[in-house]
C-alpha cells in the first residue's frame, strides 16, 4: 500500500518561502491500494496537484474514492479543482459522514454555484456517487474501512483502511474530549488510565493501527485558547497513540502560523514525547511529497468493530433536557430540535425521574447540580432499573473538576460535557451517541 501527501495544512493555505519543507496546501492524502484502488483522504488544495498527477500517471478511465473527514472549507475547497471530475468516463465516489444539515452533493454544490465558481456540479464530466456513512465497519470496492465520529463542531469522521495487510487511518479533525487526558490517581500511558470514556474510545479506534494520520495543529500552550474550535495538541495525539500502541504516527493540519522551523521543533518534542512513554513508535509531521509504502501481516486489523446500521438521526428521536437553568434549557432545546428530534424537559431530579419512567425515551441531557435528587442520584437510579439502564445519559454540567467526571463514568454515564459549550458541539455530541445506541 502506498501513502503520499499532497497537502498538510490546516485551515487556510499558506504557500510561500516559510512553508516550502511542510508544505502549503491544505488537507489531501492519496493511498493507494497494491490491486490499484485510488483512495483520497480529504479534498483541500491539493487536491489540485494530485488532480494533475493522477490524469499523467493514472490508468483511464480514472476511478477514485474520496472520503471526506467533514465539510469545512479547507477540506473540500481542493474538489473543484480536481481534475478527473471534469473527465468524461471516470467515476468518482464521493463519501462524507451522514446526519448533517446538508447532504454531500448540497454542500459540493454549493461551493460550485456561479457565484463562486465557473463550472456547476452537475456539469462535470465524471459520474459522480455520494455515499454518506455511518460509525461502523463499511466495504467499498472490497476494502474494509472502519469510520468513528471525531470530536469536532461539524460532524466529522475518521477512517481507518484496512487492506494489503495494513492498517491506515486518517483522523483530522479531532479534539481531546477532556483537557487532562490521564487520570491523577493511576499511570499515565495505558488505556486503562484514560479519564475521559470520549477518549478511551478514541484510543480504541487507534488500537494497534500500523500508521495514523492526525491531527496536531496546537501546541498545548496555544491549545487554551483555542478550545472547541475542534484540534488536537502534539502532545495529546502522541501519548493517546503511544498508549494505543500505533506503529506509525504522521502529525498533520499544521496551523497556518506554524513554519517549517516552527514545525521542525514540534517533531522533534513529540519524538521527545513518544520516548518518555517508551513507546517505539516513529514519529514524524507530514509534510508534502513525502511517499512512503507500507507492508503488514494484518495484525493490526480491527476486528471488535461491527457493520454500520442505519444512522439514528433520520428518525425525530426524543430527547430529556433535565437542568434547573430555564435558559440552558431553551439553549438545548433550539439547538437539538433543529436535528428533527422532540424536546422534553425537566426542572430538576424528581421531575425527570417521573418522565424518564413515564415516557420513552433516547437519550436523557442531565445536569449534575439541581433540585433533589441530583443528577448523580439520577444516573445510579437509572443504571439500577432494568427499564432504563441502557438509556444513553450525557451529563452537560458546570462540574469540571476530575472527581465529578471520573464518578459520572464509574456509575455509569455516556458522555459529559462541560458549560459554557457551544450548539454545534452540543449537536455533534449527541449525534454521535444517538447514532452508535442506534436501537
Amino acid at each position: 500500500m502506498k501513502l503520499r501527501f499532497w497537502g498538510t495544512r490546516g485551515s487556510i493555505a499558506t504557500p510561500g518561502p516559510s512553508t516550502n519543507r511542510f508544505g502549503g496546501n491544505t488537507s489531501c492524502v492519496e493511498l493507494v491500494t497494491n490491486a490499484g484502488q485510488h483512495f483520497i483522504f480529504d479534498c483541500g488544495t491539493g487536491a489540485r496537484l494530485l488532480g494533475m498527477h493522477m490524469m499523467e500517471h493514472a490508468p483511464k478511465p480514472i476511478h477514485a474514492i474520496i472520503l471526506i473527514s467533514h465539510t469545512h472549507w479547507d477540506h473540500i475547497q481542493g474538489f473543484p479543482f480536481f481534475a478527473p471530475v471534469f473527465v468524461s468516463g471516470g467515476r468518482i465516489t464521493v463519501c462524507g459522514p451522514n446526519g448533517t444539515s446538508s447532504t454531500l452533493l448540497e454542500t459540493l454544490s454549493g461551493q460550485m454555484e456561479y457565484t463562486y465558481f465557473p463550472v456547476k456540479l452537475g456539469e462535470l464530466g465524471a459520474t459522480i456517487e455520494y455515499k454518506e456513512l455511518p460509525e461502523g465497519a463499511n466495504e467499498l470496492e472490497g476494502v474494509r474501512i472502519v469510520t468513528q465520529h471525531l470530536n469536532h463542531p461539524a460532524a466529522t469522521l475518521g477512517y481507518r483502511i484496512e487492506a494489503d495487510g495494513v492498517s491506515v487511518m486518517y483522523v483530522c479533525d479531532h479534539e481531546p474530549y477532556w483537557e487532562s487526558l490521564w487520570r491523577s490517581d493511576a499511570a499515565p500511558g495505558v488505556l486503562s488510565s484514560i479519564l475521559h470514556a470520549g477518549d478511551r474510545r478514541h484510543a480504541d479506534f487507534l488500537l494497534h493501527a500500523d500508521v495514523v494520520i492526525h491531527d496536531a495543529q496546537y501546541t498545548p500552550a496555544e491549545y487554551p485558547a483555542k478550545k472547541n474550535w475542534g484540534h488536537s495538541t502534539y502532545r495529546y495525539a502522541t501519548e493517546i497513540a503511544a498508549a494505543a500502541k500505533v506503529k506509525r504516527l504522521i502529525l498533520t493540519h499544521h496551523d497556518p502560523t506554524h513554519d517549517d522551523e516552527f514545525l521542525g521543533k514540534v517533531e522533534s518534542q513529540a519524538r521527545a514525547i513518544a520516548r518518555a512513554a517508551g513507546s517505539p513508535m516513529q514519529v514524524s509531521c507530514a509534510y508534502e511529497g513525502y511517499e512512503e509504502t507500507f507492508e503488514g501481516d494484518g495484525s493490526g486489523r480491527a476486528d471488535h468493530f461491527s457493520a454500520t446500521g442505519t444512522f439514528a438521526g433520520l428518525r425525530p428521536r426524543r430527547i430529556l433536557i433535565a437542568d434547573d437553568d430555564e435558559d440552558l434549557r431553551l439553549l438545548a432545546r433550539k439547538t437539538l430540535t433543529r436535528s428533527w428530534n422532540e424536546i422534553l424537559e425537566a426542572g430538576g431530579g424528581k421531575e425527570a425521574m417521573q418522565m424518564i419512567q413515564s415516557q420513552k425515551l433516547d437519550l436523557v441531557v442531565l445536569d449534575l447540580l439541581m433540585p433533589a435528587p441530583n443528577g448523580f442520584e439520577v444516573i445510579r437510579w437509572m443504571r439500577g432499573d432494568a427499564q432504563t439502564c441502557k438509556i444513553p445519559v450525557l451529563v452537560l454540567t458546570a462540574q469540571g473538576d476530575e472527581d465529578s467526571i471520573r464518578t459520572c463514568f464509574e456509575i455509569g454515564a455516556t458522555d459529559y460535557l462541560v458549560k459554557p459549550f457551544t450548539a454545534p458541539q452540543l449537536d455533534v455530541r449527541v449525534r454521535s451517541i444517538l447514532e452508535r445506541a442506534n436501537p
